[in-house]
């Protein structure tokens, strides 16, 4: 089949709307990308986790997280850097761990479509972040055809994934006449821990822990004598339900849908951060209008968000306090138990509460042949609450506020204007300009007065003093930011492409970085966003950062865009007021408390595809070899460290032969060291790897099977931007050199076989 690095390699395709959208334009839109059909339809049998379908945009690289909620990077920004959006709703992290991102809402299955922007975004496309873009959408309302019969179709689908013994399947069936239709989606997944490939000994990686191969190793062994396997990768496990509702009325030229979807995630475990997703109930609610005129285009939408997110430790973070004595409460099951002690195992449960709503109306001008004015308004509104109810041993005897009332509100209006000035030349100029209004309640500690006895470790005075600190500082903010865009694309001739971009991003701080409060290292290593094992808290006073991107691309190409293609692109970022991290004070673990603080950066690389078709007939079919590097440098220039996570020097080669129904590709993927590290967090180099896939697909009238085999030398590989290890065993003890895993970075899975059927009906 056509490889996941072929099909990214080549220029993106016409925009595929249907209906009611039909652009203008015959190529991507200015500075876009689009994900090929291709992935769309083959990626889903071997991952669960909806940002890895960009795995092969040029530039794009994932944080390690949940089996569901990698967050994805471009270009080195990440996470609330980028806008990402889903079926028009800009969705927002619920949780100090942001276990779960905007795509985690989606299935790989139910995507149909995902345009990227990787270098100066346009304003039109969203505000209140600095980096690139993601643009997703479901598969769009099906019709019958004007006077013919109700419309009834659908697909059914299953998989298995032998790493981790994962499986799972979907079911999307519509009924549909000519004017509505009416879709139901659902998918389930189930999977236990991944097995890490080669030797992985985690236990190996730290000298204070017993032998691996002993029963009583308390960093191998949980709650009830639970026990990983040496190649084991402890907190892999994941489970995840999305079911959908679809209803559609077309009216001529008009497109009214009104969307709800459902998502429960019981459990989703995290080997990088010090708690586990033990709890994640989402409804959504959609309403959406595009119509087409003769002058132009409108879209509207408004949706509503309702997230209830709780987190505890796993069954491979459960651990035994050891005897003693201690407090009544709850273990880790939420069940009561007596005084702290072998028969009471403690748990420290952590709640998330969050409402979201979001209102969007734009439309498209088309003012002449050559020009089109594109004027939208936008609002987001966003309520949090982030509380810890007392559990017992230190967490007691009130509940413990994270973030109490907070709220953030955006309000946006942009204008742009897209000229094709010549056939060669088409240039696009925007403003926007977005008010974001912040705010938050007063906050507390577990002991509101050192009249409770404090035990050792809580520093409740400190934790007193500055609760009292925060709730007497005024919390509300204001900030007015300006984003601008210019866009050229240059088209000599039909195998030449050439663009620039230049752009003023700014976003402000989200409500975690803004009101988090506590330097209390239990308290502080629950808001991490990063998985570096360390911990964080906010600063009320906190600027916007501010980005001014430059960005290039050169594309070289045959006419058809078939046989050979060549691009490079080039960037660099600078950022005022860029949010990193201060070091405040290090635990004797060698973990550190951080303060997000203002800080310049700069971000520069390039990004290289490239694809030619070596063979190609009606007897043997198309053999094509693709390519893909990416090289991105992240520098804090206030302090010379190096930015985090910044993925290294990374190349991708796909081999690919299609032939009638059968398309194949084998797939090398390369991974320098990576050495530059910042200092401030303790960050982990990593060393460099090699890895091979292969893949298969199969289709037959309205049958199709996807096949391959990932990591196929179980290589025994860490993940770059997976962060800290901290999967198993004592999660929580960071006061002490027993820390768990210190210095071991989250390895990569093992070999991986994984098998996917799907019919259409």
């Amino acid at each position: 089949m056509c490889g996941a690095v072929a099909a990214a390699a080549v220029e993106p395709a016409p925009l595929m709307e249907v209906l009611v959208t039909a652009p203008r334009a015959d190529t991507a839109p200015l500075g876009a990308t689009w994900v090929a059909p291709e992935m769309l339809e083959s990626l889903p049998a071997a991952t669960s986790d909806s940002a890895s379908l960009l795995r092969d945009v040029p530039g794009f690289s994932l944080y390690g997280a949940g089996g569901v909620s990698s967050l994805p990077a471009i270009r080195g920004l990440a996470d609330d850097r980028l806008r990402t959006s889903v079926d028009g709703m800009d969705l927002i992290a619920a949780c100090p761990n942001h276990m779960n991102p905007a795509l985690s809402y989606i299935d790989p299955g139910a995507v149909g479509k995902i345009k990227v922007y990787t270098g100066a975004v346009p304003v039109s496309v969203g505000g209140d972040s600095i980096g690139g873009a993601i643009v997703v959408e479901s598969a769009k309302p099906q019709f019958a055809l004007p006077g013919a019969r109700t419309l009834a179709t659908g697909e059914l689908g299953t998989f298995y994934r032998s790493n981790g013994d994962g499986w799972g399947g979907h079911l999307r069936a519509t009924v549909a006449s000519d004017k509505l239709s009416l879709t139901y989606a659902g998918s389930t997944v189930e999977s236990a821990n991944y097995e890490a490939g080669g030797d992985f000994k985690p236990a190996d990686y730290n000298a204070t822990t017993p032998s691996p191969a002993s029963d009583d190793n308390p960093y191998r062994t949980g709650r009830d004598g639970h026990s990983l396997p040496l190649d084991e990768v402890g907190s892999t496990a994941y489970e995840s339900t999305i079911h959908s509702l679809d209803l559609a009325c077309r009216l001529g030229d008009h497109l009214l849908d009104l969307t709800f979807s459902h998502q429960d995630i019981p459990y989703q475990n995290f080997p990088n951060q010090r708690m586990d997703m033990t709890s994640n109930e989402s409804d959504k609610f959609g309403l959406g209008y595009e119509g087409r005129f003769h002058w132009g285009q409108i879209k509207a939408r408004a949706y509503h968000d309702e997230v209830d997110h709780e987190m505890d430790f796993g069954e491979d973070k459960r651990f035994w306090y050891g005897s003693g004595s201690g407090v009544a409460g709850n273990d880790v099951d939420g069940q009561p138990c007596g005084p702290v002690g072998p028969t009471c195992a403690r748990g420290m449960p952590m709640n998330t509460e969050a409402r979201t709503t979001g209102l969007s109306l734009g439309s498209d001008l088309f003012l002449s042949e050559r020009d089109t004015l594109r004027i939208g308004l936008a609002y987001q509104g966003h309520r949090l609450d982030d509380w810890w109810p007392a559990s017992g041993a230190m967490m007691w005897p009130g509940t413990f506020w994270n973030i109490r009332d907070g709220q953030r509100d955006r309000y946006a209006i942009f204008g742009e204007w897209e000229a094709k000035i010549t056939p060669q030349w088409t240039s696009l100029l925007g403003i926007r300009h977005e008010t974001v209004r912040m705010n938050a309640g007063d906050v507390q500690g577990y002991k509101t007065d050192l009249a409770t006895a404090p035990m050792p470790g809580m520093d409740v005075a400190n934790q007193i003093a500055e609760s009292t600190a925060f709730n007497d500082a005024n919390h509300k903010k204001t900030d007015r930011n300006w984003d601008f865009t210019a866009l050229a694309r240059f088209t000599p001739s039909d195998t030449q492409d050439y663009e620039v971009g230049v752009s003023r991003k700014t976003r402000s701080p989200n409500l975690y970085e803004r009101y988090t409060w506590s330097t209390w290292s239990m308290a502080a290593a629950m808001n991490n966003f990063v998985g570096d094992g360390n911990g964080y808290f906010g600063d009320i006073d906190l600027e916007p950062e501010v980005a001014h991107t430059l960005s290039l691309s050169a594309d070289w190409h045959d006419a058809e865009r078939k046989v050979w293609g060549l691009r490079v692109a080039p960037y660099c970022s600078l950022v005022d007021d860029f949010i990193d991290a201060k070091r405040i004070s290090t635990t004797p673990s060698g973990y550190s408390i951080l303060q997000y603080v203002n800080q310049d950066a700069r971000l520069s690389g390039v990004d290289l595809s490239a694809h030619v078709r070596l063979a190609h007939s009606s007897a043997c079919g198309d053999l094509t070899l693709s390519g893909l590097a990416s090289y991105a440098r992240g520098e804090n220039r206030s302090t010379d460290d190096n930015l985090y996570n910044i993925m290294p020097f990374n190349t991708k080669l796909a081999l690919a032969h299609d032939l009638g129904r059968w398309r194949n590709a084998l797939e090398w993927e390369h991974a320098e060291a990576k050495d530059d590290v910042s200092a401030a967090r303790n960050e982990i180099s990593t060393d460099a790897y090699d890895l091979f896939n292969l893949r298969s697909s199969y289709t037959w009238k309205h049958l199709r099977i996807d096949l391959g085999i990932e990591n196929i030398f179980g290589t025994n590989y860490d993940l770059p931007l997976g962060g800290a290890y901290v999967g198993q065993g004592k999660t929580m003890t960071m006061a002490n050199a027993g820390a768990p895993m210190w210095g071991t970075a989250v390895p990569g899975p093992g070999r991986k076989i994984y098998v996917g059927v799907s019919v259409r009906f």
